[in-house]
């Protein structure tokens, strides 16, 4: 089987390629078809993200998406941009500090904090901020980047 990626390079930054301080972000306005695919994928049927009836009457008084669908946007940076294809993910760990109401527009950003060369492992600052600018998920991340190989 070939790859639909063949000939093109889809190897991100190597550790020996990243400094401290490098950032990254992906941005997406979170909309009621993201709520309900994610929702039928996880089996996530929590009333909160799936029934406007019910959640008028919490106290979020509107549906709100996944904490985890917004843990999915670091995942996108991680794996995309910085490092990128190819890196590992080893561990994460989250605080959501804010709902997210679907049509708001989040930006999950990385920003490395610390490089261990000897175990080929990154540390990470996690965040996502709304539209106004308030942390809505904060964290830290620790993956392993992508290895070069020699040609």
């Amino acid at each position: 089987m070939r790859s639909i990626f063949s000939g093109i390079d889809m190897m991100g930054k190597s550790i020996d390629e990243i400094a401290v301080g490098d950032t990254a972000e992906f941005t997406k306005t979170v909309t009621e078809s993201d709520v309900y695919v994610y929702a039928g994928v996880t089996g996530d049927l929590n009333p909160a993200h799936v029934d406007e009836i019910y959640s008028r009457k919490t106290f979020f008084k509107t549906r709100i998406a996944h904490g985890m669908l917004l843990a999915g946007f670091i995942s996108n940076v991680l794996g995309n941009k910085l490092p990128g294809p190819g890196t590992i993910y080893v561990k994460q760990d989250l605080r959501f500090l804010a709902p997210v109401p679907i049509g708001n527009t989040v930006t999950a950003r990385v920003e490395v904090t610390g490089i261990d060369t000897e175990k080929n492992r990154l540390t990470l600052r996690t965040t996502c901020v709304n539209q106004d600018g308030v942390i809505v998920v904060d964290g830290q991340a620790q993956v392993m980047p992508p290895k070069k190989t020699k040609q």
